[in-house]
């Protein structure tokens, strides 16, 4: 069955068969036959002309093109043409109702959006909640720069940042200091950003409490358990050998706790940002430390290794950094069955420097892995009880690295060991003065 489209050429070509043949009839009983099919041919080429002008004039003006009754390849490009201008309305229509409910969407959420132009950084659109935390009014903001709105922001530069910036947290509002914000910058086309401000002031507010109910508690203990502990000390367990066995179990759980709340305080401060002065932290010095640590931990059931290949110090403060580096040691020692291995190394990572802490112990499960430095989080609750960890040494060590521009990596597989390495950026590492032999 022919198409409709064979069936305007074929309705096209049998009317201009036609017309020749009824003018060439006339020309041979006229005598003209050439005359008159030269000017049916002439007029037959007008009438296409006159139709492709008119459908020309049609489509510069816009106009919408009628569906044609008649037949004729004319008639059916009428009938493609009001088929693709219906089709073309039809997707204009969704897509302005698709814009319309992206952008009443985008208006009611409690978070402020912001389109920002990539290269002139000018506001291209923002919704309601942008007035409340960025104090943007429309429509005076449109194309205003939004530098001048965030100059007040902790870290200098972080829109020219783009892609790179991270979010902000905890920052102050422009439009109400007391309205506490998180932003976020998110590079969503190569001339477009959006900017995202969230109020955090709750959040930030149960994040003071939780610190300060940890500071508050762990204070607290302090005194009981320093009375518990002299107590304890003054209990000669030769005058009552029956007892010996519960004083061991006793002093033991108390140094338990006393050390659980000594990371408390520790974690308290470094919430609090009461950082010690950076100093030079000499690395030749921290390491033997950190070897004799470990061996007295391990009393001689694990074989301790230590290589210090790098050739420099760190800047930074040495006591939290001593303690960083002392819980994976211990960590080490504590997870690694008898006979295995630990070893110790500090050597070059890139233009910086790493320590790396690594064993021979359970290992720990990839599902594990992106929790492991969450604070009380445990892989294994008994095993942690028999070592007599606390659950908070790595989160104290990613605390301290991070307020040291450094991260802790950890590379794990169970049953062969784990690696935990400190990275240091090139900005953290001092060349290490060459050791003078003595004369």
């Amino acid at each position: 069955m022919p198409t409709p489209t064979q069936q305007a050429w074929r309705s096209t070509l049998g009317a201009v068969a036609a017309i020749l043949l009824v003018a060439g009839v006339a020309g041979a009983a006229t005598g003209y036959f050439w005359m008159f099919v030269a000017l049916a041919a002439l007029g037959i080429l007008v009438w296409h002309y006159w139709r492709l002008h008119r459908i020309l004039d049609r489509l510069k003006r816009r106009r919408r093109v009628q569906t044609p009754a008649a037949g004729g390849i004319w008639s059916e490009l009428d009938r493609l043409l009001s088929r693709a201008s219906d089709e073309t309305l039809a997707r204009k229509k969704r897509l302005v109702a698709m814009l319309h409910a992206y952008r009443a969407a985008a208006a009611a959420l409690p978070d402020a959006i912001v389109v920002v132009e990539r290269n002139s950084q000018r506001i291209v659109w923002f919704n309601q909640a942008a007035h409340g935390l960025l104090g943007l009014d429309y429509p005076r903001d449109i194309h205003a720069p939004i530098g001048p709105k965030l100059a007040h922001l902790s870290v200098p530069n972080w829109l020219a940042s783009g892609r790179h910036a991270e979010m902000l947290m905890d920052e102050a509002s422009p439009a109400d200091p007391s309205i506490r914000l998180s932003l976020r910058l998110i590079p969503y086309s190569e001339e477009l950003w959006l900017l995202v401000a969230r109020d955090v002031t709750k959040l930030m507010r149960l994040e003071q409490m939780r610190r300060d109910f940890v500071a508050n508690v762990s204070h607290e203990l302090r005194t009981p358990l320093t009375v518990l502990h002299g107590y304890l000390d003054m209990l000669d367990p030769e005058e009552s050998p029956e007892l010996a066995p519960i004083l061991d179990e006793m002093r033991r759980q108390s140094g338990r706790m006393n050390q659980l709340v000594e990371d408390l305080l520790t974690l308290s401060r470094l919430d609090a940002h009461e950082r010690s002065d950076d100093e030079v932290v000499s690395m030749r010095s921290m390491l033997p430390t950190l070897r004799g640590e470990a061996e007295a931990l391990s009393q001689g059931r694990h074989v301790i290794e230590m290589h210090d290949d790098a050739t420099v110090d760190l800047w930074g403060s040495t006591k939290e950094l001593h303690s960083a580096f002392s819980n994976l040691v211990s960590n080490a020692v504590r997870y690694t069955p008898a006979g295995g291995r630990i070893a110790i190394r500090f050597q070059p990572d890139g233009e910086g420097a790493a320590l790396r802490v690594a064993d021979s112990g359970y290992g720990i499960p990839a599902q594990h892995l992106p929790r492991i430095t969450e604070r009380f989080y445990r892989v294994s609750t008994s095993r942690s009880r028999e070592s007599g960890g606390t659950g908070l040494g790595l989160a104290i060590a990613k605390h301290v690295l991070g307020l040291h521009g450094a991260y802790l990596a950890i590379d794990s597989e169970v049953g062969v060991g784990s690696t935990f390495s400190c990275i240091f950026p090139r900005e953290r590492c001092r060349q290490r003065p060459v050791a003078l032999p003595f004369s």
